[in-house]
């Protein structure tokens, strides 16, 4: 909600946002450099410490999705607030408790804290003028580059001179201090919506996952055909198959999948899923890179620590790059920003391929790599909130980064496996080929370039309007809910579209079970409601919408039907058989000619069909019907039709 009157600075509000959004990005390689110090620190084997990292990345699959449902629900700030408390409370635990199950306990409660970037990204839509918005989300999105690349040298230079609790320590002071710094700026967002949660669909999509990243980062550990990948493979594949239907027929589903299949909003995700699988490649690689021994003939010889040094100016570019890449949203549209910036990753990391003499030469193609991340980063939430209702965007912008996260999963899995596969013999011990990192870079390529001709095909999104009061302020939004109804009952999915009288959209949404609907208008006013459902014919009316104008009702009156006459020689054939089916052949309906060879059935979705004459006398005739929209009629002649064998 606008709230000039009691919201803070603009730029503080983005500050305290995007400083949570650092920390909860830091968490995910907080203890990648101690992986190999940790199993002398906590008595345990290193597949076994390597759980400090998987733990996190299951965990904030879980929360991420489930967190980001429960903001658009019962409050932004309440959410960000409950993902910087697990940062505290997991981040004692482990510095606190001294033993492996308490570390391992403590990362899964920071890995919860995940889904505070996409509630943030909505919360500055909710609280910033239009104009603000990309700017403010492209630094959004860059907190998960500048996060990751802090979280490579600073864990070992804290080691170095605090130990190893100080990795934890400083995250809990870190997240308590933004925790406070939240409660004293952020305002809550009046923009929600209603309804129960979906706890079914959050089981059921949190096994699925659980399961698929099980089998993505522990795979290549346990062996691809072992039964523990296997069994987590078809817990997945069953987790998947029971959570789709489900989420489709529940009144307010936990991710609504109508809306995800809107081309805007699957290719953007599609495109998600690929950035992440390309832009991981990009850390995970140059890292090892600059590692390698100087005998291997490309390595460099740099320690661990060293090596993450050098990550950092390639996290700070996304830093330099996010209001560029807001200027080139504002300029040519978010879709051709987002081409542009996977169009950019290819090409550095085709330069990758033969750049590498010179640790200068490896750390300039990790920037430009994270110069395209950075522009493709920040396309796509405006992409998302341009595509979604406002009442959905921090759900919707949860599930775009969830797949941006399980990109990077694949992306682990495959470079594992290339970089064990692909191996030379230097000094008794195998390791890495060059051939290997120049194949990661070419695949991370591969996925760029894919994701760039996904991208070209996302059609154009308008983003809801911005009012223009007279007195330069920027007035409260408008949470308006209302109700679909026909025939005296609800009507569940049916979408509602609101425009501004003058044309530009204001918002959508689509109603539940009991035919209620929530959209966000930007002013008081008059709009432009119009309604459709499957079934129906559409509506469209002026209403007038104020905060104390009574609850809007949308009456839809007419019902489309299939309907038409049967006749045997120009007079009404009473009593024949008309069926329905579907041109892939499950039943639909069927019903009975009156006396006036009339017929008429409630007309299915948009499809094609049969459409089945049987006569008392037995003779059938049967039509290939298209149904679209508009009421179908389909007249039947029976003069000519055949008759069924054994009734001649």
């Amino acid at each position: 909600m606008h709230s000039p009157a009691k919201a803070p600075p603009n730029r503080l509000l983005t500050a305290v946002l995007c400083l949570s959004g650092v920390v909860v990005a830091l968490q995910h390689t907080l203890v990648v450099p101690l992986l190999g110090e940790f199993p002398e620190i906590l008595g345990v084997d290193y597949p076994s410490a390597s759980w400090l990292v998987t733990i996190t990345l299951l965990c904030a699959a879980v929360a991420t999705p489930i967190l980001s449902r429960l903001a658009d629900m019962f409050g932004k700030r309440l959410m960000m607030l409950v993902s910087l408390a697990t940062i505290v409370a997991g981040s004692l635990i482990a510095a606190l408790g001294g033993t492996f199950l308490a570390v391992l306990v403590g990362r899964g409660l920071q890995g919860l804290a995940s889904a505070l970037v996409p509630i943030g990204i909505a919360m500055l839509r909710d609280e910033l003028p239009r104009a603000e918005v990309a700017g403010a989300t492209a630094l959004m999105s860059a907190t998960l580059g500048i996060g990751g690349a802090l979280g490579l040298p600073l864990p070992g230079v804290l080691y170095e001179h605090l130990g190893w609790e100080s990795i934890f320590w400083l995250s809990a002071v870190a997240a308590a201090l933004l925790f406070a710094a939240v409660l004293a700026v952020v305002p809550e967002s009046a923009v929600r919506t209603r309804g129960r949660f979906d706890f079914g669909g959050a089981v059921l999509l949190s096994i699925a996952l659980v399961a698929l990243l099980l089998v993505i980062s522990k795979g290549g550990a346990w062996g691809w055909t072992s039964g523990y990948t296997l069994g987590a493979a078809a817990i997945a594949v069953l987790g998947f198959a029971v959570w789709f239907p489900f989420e489709l027929r529940v009144s307010l589903p936990m991710v609504d999948l109508r809306t995800s299949a809107r081309r805007p909003v699957l290719l953007t995700n599609v495109a998600a899923l690929l950035c992440g699988v390309s832009m991981y490649a990009n850390m995970l690689a140059t890292i090892q890179e600059l590692t390698m021994p100087v005998g291997t003939g490309y390595g460099f010889g740099l320690s661990v620590l060293a090596a993450g040094l050098c990550m950092m100016p390639a996290g700070l570019v996304m830093v330099v790059f996010a209001p560029i890449s807001a200027r080139l949203i504002r300029r040519i549209g978010a879709k051709y920003t987002l081409m542009t910036g996977t169009a950019i990753l290819m090409a550095a990391y085709l330069l990758r391929v033969l750049l590498n003499g010179s640790v200068p030469l490896v750390v300039g193609g990790a920037m430009f790599v994270m110069v395209g991340t950075a522009i493709a980063y920040a396309a796509m939430p405006m992409l998302i909130m341009g595509s979604v209702p406002i009442t959905e965007t921090a759900s919707a912008n949860g599930l775009n980064t969830l797949l941006r996260s399980v990109g990077t999963a694949i992306s682990s899995a495959l470079i594992s496996a290339l970089l064990t596969m692909i191996t030379i013999e230097v000094g008794g011990e195998r390791l890495p080929a060059f051939a290997a990192f120049q194949l990661v870079f070419v695949i991370a390529a591969m996925a760029a370039a894919v994701a760039t001709a996904v991208a070209f095909f996302i059609p154009r999104v308008e983003l809801p309007a911005e009012p223009a009061p007279d007195d330069g302020e920027l007035p409260d939004e408008l949470v308006v809910t209302g109700t679909v109804r026909g025939g005296g009952e609800p009507i569940r999915h049916a979408v509602v579209t609101v425009l501004r009288t003058t044309g530009e959209p204001a918002d959508w949404g689509r109603a539940d079970n009991a035919g209620e609907f929530t959209v966000v208008l930007p002013a008081p006013g008059p709009y432009l409601v119009i309604t459709g459902a499957d079934g129906w014919a559409p509506e469209s009316q002026v209403m007038d919408l104020a905060a104390d104008s009574e609850r809007p009702s949308v009456l839809l009156t007419r019902r489309l039907s299939l309907q038409g006459r049967v006749t045997a020689a120009g007079e009404p054939c009473a009593g024949a058989m008309v069926s329905l089916v579907k041109a892939s052949g499950e039943y639909v309906a069927a019903t009975v000619t009156g006396s006036d060879g009339g017929y008429e059935l409630a007309q299915p979705p948009s499809g094609r069909y049969l459409v089945t004459v049987l006569a008392a006398d037995r003779r059938t005739v049967t039509r290939h019907v298209a149904v679209l929209t508009r009421p179908a009629a389909v007249d039947f002649e029976l003069d000519n039709a055949l008759q069924v064998s054994g009734a001649r």
